[in-house]
């Protein structure tokens, strides 16, 4: 199986959503692989790790935003910086759930990613929400309802905390058997592991990895 997780708050993972050699779609297709979709919530993620936004870090918000519209570029992906960012991302997501789109999933999430990096609209703008997915055959205000609903307010809960407890800390994120890979860049890599190409010495990073760290900083400098 291979897990895509994903917030529509992050551009990079637009950008691996559109990549039709080496986005999720792609890859699951190209090695014969199940695809499981997971919208999830970034801050929820930043919240458990303790870590800043891009976004919340000047110097690297005007970075991503030039670095984006490089790679847009570069990939020919119609690309639009929205009016407002960061934005609530948490109707979105909840639209994107298969609780809530069902069959249509995939469909309503290329959607929304175009409605939100592909022209720059307003997500808290309802009608253009709704027009996106009535576009689709589908009944917008039904579910938009739908989003409103315990259940599917759970299900985001649900989904976020599964992926925290696997160890994603970020997105775009691709899990492919028990490797974790973070970033729209990194699906090359994803792309050899799944090929049996992987580099990298399991028993070797193993031993890497249960070393201490040799410099913590103190608890008081660490983001809150």
């Amino acid at each position: 199986m291979l897990a895509f997780y994903f917030d529509f708050i992050s551009p990079y993972a637009y950008l691996a959503w559109q990549d039709a050699e080496h986005g999720p779609r792609a890859l699951a297709a190209k090695h014969g692989v199940e695809l499981a979709i997971r919208p999830i919530l970034l801050a929820g993620l930043l919240d458990h790790w303790g870590q800043l936004g891009p976004a919340e870090v000047p110097p690297k918000r005007a970075f991503l935003i030039k670095d984006v519209m490089r790679r847009a570029a570069l990939a020919g992906a119609p690309f639009v910086y929205p009016d407002v960012h960061p934005f609530n991302p948490v109707t979105l997501l909840r639209l994107a759930l298969v609780e809530v789109s069902g069959a249509q999933q995939i469909a309503v999430i290329d959607a929304l990613f175009a409605l939100v990096w592909g022209t720059g609209r307003d997500t808290t703008d309802q009608a253009a929400l709704a027009g996106a997915l009535e576009a689709l055959g589908l009944d917008g205000a039904a579910l938009l309802a739908r989003t409103r609903a315990q259940d599917v307010k759970d299900a985001l809960f649900r989904d976020t905390r599964a992926a925290v407890e696997r160890g994603v800390f970020g997105v775009p994120t691709f899990v492919a058997g028990d490797e974790l890979f973070w970033g729209s860049d990194r699906a090359v890599d994803v792309d050899r592991y799944l090929a049996g190409a992987d580099p990298v010495d399991p028993a070797v990073a193993a031993a890497a990895i249960a070393r201490p760290p040799g410099l913590t900083r103190p608890a008081s400098r660490r983001p809150r």
